[in-house]
C-alpha cells in the first residue's frame, strides 16, 4: 500500500484483558499483588546475588541476569495493564506502543539465551568441576552476557522497525492489554506476510537454538552423571540442575505455545491468557522456584536477615 494514503496514528487504545467491570476490580487487586510480587522478588534477588560473596559464581551470575530480564519484561507491561483495568479508555502512543513492544521482545529473547547459557554453566560444574573455574571465568560470563544482549537487540529491533513501517489506517483499538505483533497485524491495512515470515523465522531461530543447546547440554549432563559412582552424588548432581529444568519447561512451553501453535487454532481470548502467564506470573514464580529449592540462596537470605536485624 501507497505510504502517502496511510492516516497518521498519535495513538493506540488498548482494550485490556475484559470490559467487565466487576471483574476488572478483581482482575486489579489479582494482578497488583502479582506485579509487587513480581517486584520485590527479582529486586530482592539481584541484590542478594550483589551483596552475598559466596554467591558470586557463573550460575548466580546468569540467575541475576535473569531476574533482571523478568523484571524489565514485567514491567513494560504490568504497570500500563493496572491502569487499563481502573479505566474505561487506556490509550498509549505510537512510539510508546513500540517502545513497549522493543523493551518486551528483547528482555524475552534475553530469558531464552540465559536460560540455554544456563544449562550450558551446569554441564561445565557437573562434567569437569575441577576446570569449571577456568572454563566459566568472568571474563567467559561476560562475554556470554554480552553476546546475549547484543542478539536480542538486533533480533527484536529488526522486528520492531519492520512492524512500525507498516500502514495502520483503520481501526485504533488493539485487542489486547499491552502492543504486542499478531493484535498489531490485525490492525494493518498493510500485507504483513513478510512481518509474519521475519517472526517466525527470527523467533524460531532463537527457540531452536536455545532449545538445542539445553538438549545437547542435559545430554552431556546425563551422561555424566551416569558415571558417579555413589547414589547420592548423582542424586545432589541431578538437584543442581532441578530449578532450571522447572523454569526452562515452563517458559520455553509457553512460548512454543504461544508462537508457534497452528494459525487455525488462534484465538484473541486465548493469547491473551497465555501472555499473561508468560508476561507476569512466570516472573513472579522463576525467583521463587530458584530461592524455595536452593541451599546456598537460603543461607544467604537468613545471613542477610540476621544482619539487618543486628
Amino acid at each position: 500500500m501507497n505510504k502517502d494514503n496511510c492516516s497518521s496514528l498519535p495513538e493506540f487504545f488498548l482494550l485490556g484483558i475484559t470490559s467487565n467491570p466487576d471483574l476488572k476490580a478483581i482482575l486489579f487487586a489479582v494482578f497488583l499483588f502479582v506485579y509487587l510480587t513480581t517486584l520485590l522478588t527479582n529486586l530482592g534477588m539481584i541484590i542478594l546475588i550483589r551483596m552475598d560473596p559466596k554467591l558470586h559464581t557463573p550460575m548466580y551470575f546468569f540467575l541475576s541476569h535473569l531476574s533482571l530480564s523478568d523484571l524489565c519484561y514485567s514491567t513494560a507491561v504490568g504497570p500500563k495493564m493496572l491502569v487499563g483495568l481502573l479505566t474505561d479508555n487506556n490509550p498509549i502512543s505510537f512510539v510508546g506502543c513500540f517502545l513497549q513492544l522493543l523493551i518486551v521482545y528483547i528482555f524475552i529473547d534475553v530469558e531464552c539465551l540465559v536460560l540455554a547459557v544456563m544449562a550450558f554453566d551446569r554441564y561445565k560444574a557437573i562434567n569437569n568441576p575441577l576446570m569449571y573455574a577456568v572454563d566459566m571465568s568472568n571474563v567467559v560470563c561476560y562475554q556470554f552476557s554480552t553476546g546475549i544482549y547484543l542478539v536480542s537487540t538486533i533480533e527484536s529491533s529488526i522486528q520492531i522497525a519492520l512492524t512500525s513501517s507498516l500502514c495502520f489506517c483503520g481501526s485504533t483499538q488493539i485487542n489486547h492489554f499491552f502492543c504486542d505483533l499478531p493484535p498489531l497485524y490485525l490492525l494493518s491495512c498493510s500485507d504483513t506476510q513478510v512481518n509474519e515470515l521475519v517472526l517466525f523465522t527470527l523467533f524460531g531461530f532463537i527457540e531452536v537454538s536455545t532449545i538445542s543447546g539445553v538438549l545437547v547440554s542435559y545430554c552431556y549432563i546425563i551422561l555424566s552423571v551416569l558415571k558417579i559412582s555413589s547414589a547420592g552424588g548423582r542424586l545432589k548432581a541431578f538437584s543442581t540442575c532441578a530449578s532450571h529444568l522447572t523454569a526452562l519447561g515452563i517458559f520455553q512451553g509457553t512460548m512454543l505455545f504461544m508462537y508457534f501453535r497452528p494459525s487455525s487454532s488462534y484465538s484473541l481470548d486465548q493469547d491473551k491468557m497465555t501472555s499473561l502467564f508468560y508476561l507476569l506470573i512466570i516472573p513472579m514464580m522463576n525467583p521463587l522456584i530458584y530461592s524455595l529449592r536452593n541451599k546456598d540462596v537460603k543461607e544467604a537470605l537468613v545471613k542477610l536477615k540476621n544482619k539487618w536485624c543486628f
